[in-house]
């Protein structure tokens, strides 16, 4: 998602009382989220580097009170409620850290100390991918399903907006508008697919749910679900509860079931279903399409018919950094790219 997307649902989401979780490369905007959410609402941030934090750093020291011990409060702990906490680099925490951020998580406490009412906690990561230092806790069930995750890749139109507002030299700015594809990498292994639906997951999901509308439901809905339920439930969700009859990607891509029109909420939903399915794939439903590339590629010039044009642009820019990818996933990508070129090419005689 962009870093838009990723703003506007992180505060539904600490609206609702629950914890959003930023995942994505250095420099994406992570910490940015949170200045600008803390900016809007008139919170005081605090932001906690969990990787660079010992035990005491976080849960305070033990001090004598008369015959008993208690924990001091740590210098950090925020005063009042008007407060956003950033956990950051929760994947590169010390074990004892890690234990102690469950207790804030789940009970919004560390030791005799309760946070005060209403503040608003949030997290951070870099990707699960072989450029960090990583830990179990990113694979730890009872861990994830704490928090909505939110995956976040640039949009080079709108870094290219943030660009100019940030006095970036115009040549920068020039040249990740002509080459859009050296703005970020997109090499992370995806964290959603360890999720899996509980009911804590769809009590979370329909809190956030009722501070939406319905118009932001339809934009925003498959990327909030597949963060909480994970992919394949929130993708039934969809499908077979809240809007009707709507063509599953496999379908869309192999039937061409596309709809004559769609608003832009709609189009954009879709192209995110598409994305994941294809991301997500397992090897032998790549086969079922790498046999259909033609077919599909027929029904994806259908489908950039009636979606935006830069929407169908950010999808067949994930289709080249699918392509550059060892194994079936990168050869696929690769053939249905030259298919798909060669029917533009054919269209536009």
């Amino acid at each position: 998602m962009t870093v838009r997307e990723a703003k506007y649902l992180s505060r539904k989401i600490m609206e609702a009382g629950e914890i959003p979780l930023l995942i994505g490369h250095f420099g994406v905007g992570k910490t940015d989220i949170a200045r600008e959410i803390a900016q809007e609402t008139g919170r005081k941030l605090v932001i906690l580097v969990l990787s660079q934090m010992e035990p005491g750093d976080l849960i305070g020291l033990p001090a004598r009170d008369e015959n008993k011990t208690k924990f001091l409060a740590p210098d950090w702990w925020p005063e009042d409620g008007n407060t956003i906490i950033l956990l950051d680099e929760i994947n590169r925490a010390h074990r004892s850290i890690r234990n102690a951020i469950m207790q804030l998580l789940v009970d919004k406490r560390i030791h005799n100390h309760i946070l005060p009412e209403g503040t608003w906690i949030m997290a951070s990561m870099n990707p699960p991918d072989e450029n960090y230092d990583q830990v179990e806790l990113i694979t730890d069930p009872a861990f994830l399903s704490r928090f909505f995750i939110l995956e976040i890749h640039p949009d080079p139109n709108e870094w290219v907006e943030w660009a100019r507002k940030n006095q970036i030299e115009e040549e920068v700015i020039d040249f990740i508008s002509k080459y859009p594809e050296f703005l970020s990498v997109h090499e992370s292994v995806s964290l959603k697919a360890s999720i899996k639906p509980s009911p804590r997951s769809w009590h979370k999901l329909s809190k956030v749910l009722s501070l939406m509308s319905e118009e932001d439901k339809k934009e925003y809905l498959y990327i909030l679900a597949s963060g909480i339920v994970g992919p394949e439930a929130a993708k039934v969700f969809i499908d077979k509860s809240l809007a009707g009859k709507i063509h599953s990607p496999s379908e869309i891509l192999l039937e061409g079931n596309i709809p004559a029109s769609l608003d832009i909420h709609q189009a954009n939903g879709l192209l995110i279903r598409l994305i994941d399915y294809l991301t997500t794939v397992d090897d032998k439903e790549l086969e079922k399409l790498s046999n259909q590339a033609e077919t599909i590629a027929q029904n994806l010039l259908k489908l950039s018919h009636v979606v935006p044009k830069d929407s169908f642009e950010a999808f067949i820019r994930m289709l080249v950094n699918l392509s550059n990818l060892p194994g079936l996933k990168g050869e696929f990508s690769d053939k249905l790219l030259r298919r798909l070129i060669s029917e533009v090419t054919e269209e536009n005689k």
